[in-house]
Protein backbone atom coordinates (compact mmCIF):
# COMPACT_ATOMS: atom_id res chain seq x y z
CA UNK A 1 0.00 0.00 0.00
CA UNK A 2 2.77 2.27 0.99
CA UNK A 3 4.89 1.82 -2.45
CA UNK A 4 1.10 2.17 -4.41
CA UNK A 5 0.74 5.27 -2.57
CA UNK A 6 4.33 6.84 -2.90
CA UNK A 7 3.82 6.32 -6.63
CA UNK A 8 0.56 8.23 -6.72
CA UNK A 9 2.17 11.02 -4.97
CA UNK A 10 5.09 10.83 -7.36
CA UNK A 11 2.60 11.26 -10.39
CA UNK A 12 0.78 13.62 -8.75
CA UNK A 13 4.24 15.46 -8.27
CA UNK A 14 4.82 15.03 -11.92
CA UNK A 15 1.79 16.15 -13.13
CA UNK A 16 1.71 19.23 -11.77
CA UNK A 17 5.51 20.27 -12.62
CA UNK A 18 3.91 19.65 -16.09
CA UNK A 19 0.97 21.85 -15.50
CA UNK A 20 3.49 24.67 -14.25
CA UNK A 21 5.82 23.89 -17.40
CA UNK A 22 3.14 24.01 -20.00
CA UNK A 23 1.94 27.06 -17.72
CA UNK A 24 5.52 28.90 -18.68
CA UNK A 25 5.57 28.01 -22.38
CA UNK A 26 2.17 29.48 -22.49
CA UNK A 27 3.26 32.76 -20.58
CA UNK A 28 6.77 32.96 -22.55
CA UNK A 29 4.60 32.61 -26.22
CA UNK A 30 2.46 35.31 -25.30
CA UNK A 31 5.93 37.41 -23.97
CA UNK A 32 7.68 37.06 -27.71
CA UNK A 33 3.98 37.37 -29.27
CA UNK A 34 3.90 40.95 -27.31
CA UNK A 35 7.66 41.99 -28.46
CA UNK A 36 7.05 41.25 -31.73
CA UNK A 37 3.71 43.54 -32.04
CA UNK A 38 5.32 46.42 -29.46
CA UNK A 39 6.44 48.72 -32.06
CA UNK A 40 4.42 49.84 -34.81
CA UNK A 41 5.13 50.86 -38.58
CA UNK A 42 6.22 55.06 -37.99
CA UNK A 43 3.18 57.26 -39.43
CA UNK A 44 3.02 58.52 -42.98
CA UNK A 45 6.29 55.34 -44.12
CA UNK A 46 5.27 51.66 -43.58
CA UNK A 47 8.12 49.14 -43.52
CA UNK A 48 9.14 46.94 -46.53
CA UNK A 49 6.41 43.55 -46.50
CA UNK A 50 9.30 41.25 -45.88
CA UNK A 51 10.76 42.94 -43.08
CA UNK A 52 9.58 43.45 -39.46
CA UNK A 53 10.21 45.72 -36.52
CA UNK A 54 13.15 45.18 -33.84
CA UNK A 55 13.86 48.10 -32.42
CA UNK A 56 11.73 51.74 -32.16
CA UNK A 57 11.71 54.54 -30.53
CA UNK A 58 9.27 57.90 -30.38
CA UNK A 59 9.97 61.28 -28.95
CA UNK A 60 7.34 63.67 -28.72
CA UNK A 61 10.13 66.37 -29.83
CA UNK A 62 13.33 65.97 -30.96
CA UNK A 63 16.16 67.03 -33.40
CA UNK A 64 18.22 64.71 -36.11
CA UNK A 65 20.76 66.12 -38.47
CA UNK A 66 19.67 64.57 -42.23
CA UNK A 67 22.43 65.04 -44.76
CA UNK A 68 22.25 66.89 -47.76
CA UNK A 69 25.23 65.84 -49.69
CA UNK A 70 27.51 68.06 -48.54
CA UNK A 71 26.36 69.09 -44.95
CA UNK A 72 23.84 68.20 -42.49
CA UNK A 73 20.51 69.85 -42.15
CA UNK A 74 19.15 70.13 -38.19
CA UNK A 75 15.47 69.10 -38.24
CA UNK A 76 13.39 69.45 -34.83
CA UNK A 77 9.84 68.19 -34.19
CA UNK A 78 8.49 64.41 -33.19
CA UNK A 79 10.88 62.00 -34.05
CA UNK A 80 10.47 58.38 -34.99
CA UNK A 81 13.03 55.84 -35.15
CA UNK A 82 12.45 51.79 -36.39
CA UNK A 83 14.85 49.08 -36.76
CA UNK A 84 14.20 46.99 -39.67
CA UNK A 85 15.18 42.90 -39.94
CA UNK A 86 13.93 40.62 -42.82
CA UNK A 87 11.51 37.79 -42.03
CA UNK A 88 13.10 34.31 -41.15
CA UNK A 89 12.38 32.65 -45.16
CA UNK A 90 11.89 36.14 -46.82
CA UNK A 91 13.04 36.76 -49.79
CA UNK A 92 16.44 39.08 -49.21
CA UNK A 93 16.70 43.03 -50.80
CA UNK A 94 19.18 44.54 -52.01
CA UNK A 95 20.30 48.12 -50.16
CA UNK A 96 19.36 50.24 -53.24
CA UNK A 97 15.91 47.77 -53.40
CA UNK A 98 15.20 49.48 -50.09
CA UNK A 99 16.36 53.19 -50.79
CA UNK A 100 14.52 53.38 -54.11
CA UNK A 101 11.58 51.57 -52.41
CA UNK A 102 11.36 54.49 -49.93
CA UNK A 103 12.76 57.03 -52.80
CA UNK A 104 9.79 56.22 -55.10
CA UNK A 105 7.15 56.50 -51.90
CA UNK A 106 8.87 60.67 -51.44
CA UNK A 107 8.15 61.15 -55.41
CA UNK A 108 4.82 59.85 -54.94
CA UNK A 109 4.05 62.14 -52.52
CA UNK A 110 5.01 64.93 -54.97
CA UNK A 111 8.30 65.39 -52.29
CA UNK A 112 12.04 66.04 -52.83
CA UNK A 113 14.95 63.78 -52.10
CA UNK A 114 17.59 65.51 -50.69
CA UNK A 115 20.54 63.14 -51.30
CA UNK A 116 20.37 59.44 -52.78
CA UNK A 117 23.39 57.52 -52.62
CA UNK A 118 27.26 56.58 -50.46
CA UNK A 119 27.47 58.46 -47.93
CA UNK A 120 31.30 58.95 -46.58
CA UNK A 121 32.97 61.40 -44.74
CA UNK A 122 30.15 63.47 -42.80
CA UNK A 123 30.39 63.14 -39.06
CA UNK A 124 27.84 64.89 -38.80
CA UNK A 125 25.31 62.34 -40.15
CA UNK A 126 24.68 59.32 -37.66
CA UNK A 127 24.66 56.30 -40.59
CA UNK A 128 27.14 57.75 -42.76
CA UNK A 129 29.41 54.85 -44.25
CA UNK A 130 27.41 53.21 -46.80
CA UNK A 131 23.87 54.18 -48.64
CA UNK A 132 21.68 56.47 -47.66
CA UNK A 133 18.43 58.04 -48.45
CA UNK A 134 17.20 61.10 -46.99
CA UNK A 135 13.72 63.12 -48.49
CA UNK A 136 11.49 65.21 -47.56
CA UNK A 137 7.62 66.19 -48.04
CA UNK A 138 4.96 68.49 -47.39
CA UNK A 139 1.83 66.11 -45.56
CA UNK A 140 -1.29 67.49 -43.15
CA UNK A 141 0.27 70.98 -43.48
CA UNK A 142 3.68 69.59 -41.74
CA UNK A 143 7.14 68.97 -43.62
CA UNK A 144 8.02 65.31 -43.17
CA UNK A 145 11.85 64.20 -43.31
CA UNK A 146 13.34 60.56 -43.46
CA UNK A 147 16.39 58.82 -43.47
CA UNK A 148 16.68 55.20 -44.99
CA UNK A 149 19.85 53.30 -44.06
CA UNK A 150 20.07 49.89 -45.48
CA UNK A 151 23.02 47.79 -44.48
CA UNK A 152 24.40 44.10 -43.72
CA UNK A 153 23.84 43.43 -47.35
CA UNK A 154 20.12 44.61 -47.64
CA UNK A 155 19.12 42.14 -44.41
CA UNK A 156 18.74 45.33 -42.27
CA UNK A 157 18.16 49.41 -42.62
CA UNK A 158 17.52 52.01 -40.31
CA UNK A 159 13.82 54.58 -40.90
CA UNK A 160 13.93 57.35 -39.11
CA UNK A 161 11.47 59.98 -39.58
CA UNK A 162 11.26 63.78 -38.32
CA UNK A 163 7.58 65.47 -38.81
CA UNK A 164 8.04 69.31 -38.29
CA UNK A 165 5.32 71.63 -37.99
CA UNK A 166 4.75 73.96 -40.44
CA UNK A 167 6.05 77.89 -39.57
CA UNK A 168 2.84 78.67 -37.46
CA UNK A 169 2.46 82.26 -36.40
CA UNK A 170 -0.46 83.88 -33.50
CA UNK A 171 -1.08 87.07 -34.55
CA UNK A 172 -3.86 89.81 -33.76
CA UNK A 173 -5.30 92.70 -35.55
CA UNK A 174 -3.93 95.45 -32.93
CA UNK A 175 -0.37 93.39 -33.28
CA UNK A 176 -0.84 94.28 -36.93
CA UNK A 177 -1.86 97.62 -36.80
CA UNK A 178 1.03 98.21 -34.63
CA UNK A 179 3.50 97.34 -37.15
CA UNK A 180 1.87 98.72 -39.93
CA UNK A 181 1.49 102.00 -37.43
CA UNK A 182 5.83 102.19 -36.37
CA UNK A 183 7.40 100.27 -39.27
CA UNK A 184 4.49 100.86 -42.03
CA UNK A 185 5.09 96.52 -43.08
CA UNK A 186 4.63 93.41 -41.39
CA UNK A 187 5.37 90.13 -42.53
CA UNK A 188 3.44 86.97 -42.20
CA UNK A 189 3.15 83.75 -42.58
CA UNK A 190 0.51 82.09 -44.28
CA UNK A 191 0.73 78.67 -45.23
CA UNK A 192 -0.38 77.55 -49.00
CA UNK A 193 -0.43 74.22 -50.79
CA UNK A 194 2.82 73.18 -52.32
CA UNK A 195 3.49 75.43 -55.29
CA UNK A 196 -0.02 76.71 -55.55
CA UNK A 197 -1.80 79.56 -54.34
CA UNK A 198 -4.55 77.81 -52.41
CA UNK A 199 -4.73 79.21 -48.75
CA UNK A 200 -4.33 76.27 -45.85
CA UNK A 201 -7.01 75.91 -43.74
CA UNK A 202 -4.43 76.49 -40.59
CA UNK A 203 -3.74 80.21 -41.78
CA UNK A 204 -7.63 81.37 -41.97
CA UNK A 205 -6.96 82.85 -38.61
CA UNK A 206 -4.41 85.28 -40.24
CA UNK A 207 -6.82 86.48 -42.52
CA UNK A 208 -9.35 86.89 -39.99
CA UNK A 209 -7.29 89.10 -38.04
CA UNK A 210 -6.18 91.29 -41.47
CA UNK A 211 -9.91 91.76 -42.06
CA UNK A 212 -10.56 92.18 -38.09
CA UNK A 213 -7.80 95.25 -38.48
CA UNK A 214 -9.25 96.71 -41.66
CA UNK A 215 -13.07 97.16 -40.46
CA UNK A 216 -11.61 98.65 -36.81
CA UNK A 217 -9.62 100.90 -39.44
CA UNK A 218 -11.28 102.26 -42.11
CA UNK A 219 -8.62 104.84 -43.47
CA UNK A 220 -5.88 102.18 -43.81
CA UNK A 221 -5.43 100.73 -47.09
CA UNK A 222 -2.54 97.97 -48.13
CA UNK A 223 -0.62 96.41 -50.35
CA UNK A 224 -0.38 92.65 -49.91
CA UNK A 225 3.01 91.38 -51.31
CA UNK A 226 4.23 87.57 -51.99
CA UNK A 227 7.29 86.47 -51.53
CA UNK A 228 8.97 82.63 -52.01
CA UNK A 229 12.54 81.20 -51.33
CA UNK A 230 15.28 80.53 -53.93
CA UNK A 231 13.99 77.06 -55.11
CA UNK A 232 13.29 76.21 -58.35
CA UNK A 233 12.68 78.59 -61.46
CA UNK A 234 12.87 82.10 -60.72
CA UNK A 235 10.24 83.02 -62.76
CA UNK A 236 7.30 80.99 -62.06
CA UNK A 237 8.41 81.68 -58.48
CA UNK A 238 7.64 85.65 -59.54
CA UNK A 239 4.30 84.02 -61.26
CA UNK A 240 3.65 81.72 -57.48
CA UNK A 241 3.96 84.86 -55.59
CA UNK A 242 2.01 87.30 -57.52
CA UNK A 243 -0.72 84.48 -57.01
CA UNK A 244 -0.63 83.99 -53.65
CA UNK A 245 -0.67 87.78 -53.14
CA UNK A 246 -4.02 87.65 -55.15
CA UNK A 247 -5.52 84.94 -53.22
CA UNK A 248 -4.85 86.78 -50.02
CA UNK A 249 -6.20 90.04 -51.00
CA UNK A 250 -9.64 87.68 -52.60
CA UNK A 251 -9.78 86.33 -49.11
CA UNK A 252 -9.93 89.59 -47.65
CA UNK A 253 -12.47 91.43 -49.23
CA UNK A 254 -14.68 88.12 -49.15
CA UNK A 255 -14.87 89.16 -45.80
CA UNK A 256 -16.55 92.44 -46.81
CA UNK A 257 -13.18 94.88 -46.97
CA UNK A 258 -13.27 97.11 -49.76
CA UNK A 259 -11.11 95.84 -52.72
CA UNK A 260 -10.17 99.15 -53.32
CA UNK A 261 -8.14 99.67 -50.31
CA UNK A 262 -6.17 96.66 -51.23
CA UNK A 263 -3.21 95.43 -53.85
CA UNK A 264 -1.64 92.71 -54.40
CA UNK A 265 2.06 92.11 -56.26
CA UNK A 266 4.82 89.55 -56.14
CA UNK A 267 9.03 89.87 -55.37
CA UNK A 268 9.72 86.19 -55.99
CA UNK A 269 12.84 85.21 -54.71
CA UNK A 270 14.59 88.76 -55.07
CA UNK A 271 13.44 90.38 -51.80
CA UNK A 272 14.81 87.25 -49.25
CA UNK A 273 15.13 88.34 -45.42
CA UNK A 274 17.39 85.03 -44.15
CA UNK A 275 19.87 82.81 -45.89
CA UNK A 276 18.45 80.78 -48.20
CA UNK A 277 21.36 78.13 -47.71
CA UNK A 278 19.31 76.50 -44.76
CA UNK A 279 16.06 75.15 -44.18
CA UNK A 280 15.13 77.37 -41.47
CA UNK A 281 16.55 80.48 -43.66
CA UNK A 282 13.90 79.24 -46.59
CA UNK A 283 11.14 79.14 -44.25
CA UNK A 284 11.32 82.55 -43.48
CA UNK A 285 11.78 83.93 -46.53
CA UNK A 286 8.73 81.91 -47.78
CA UNK A 287 6.04 84.80 -46.70
CA UNK A 288 3.12 87.42 -46.98
CA UNK A 289 3.48 90.88 -46.18
CA UNK A 290 1.49 93.58 -45.40
CA UNK A 291 2.39 97.03 -46.30
CA UNK A 292 0.88 100.25 -45.37
CA UNK A 293 -0.19 102.49 -48.46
Amino acid sequence: MENKSGRREMIRIIQIGIRCIAFFIIILGFSVVGAENEFKDTPYFTGMPSFKIIEGTDQEFGDYRFFNGKSCTTIEGKKYYRAYTLKEGAKQSSDLQISRNYSNSIRSMRGTIVFEGECSGADCAENCGGRMMIGKVTKGGNELWIEVAPFNAGNDYYLTLVVKEAMKQDVTASDMFDALNREGHVALYINFDTGKSAIKQESRPIIDQIAEMLKANPGLAISVEGHTDNVGNSKSNKTLSVERAKAVVAAIAAQGVDSKRLSASGHGQDKPIADNKTEEGRAKNRRVELVKR
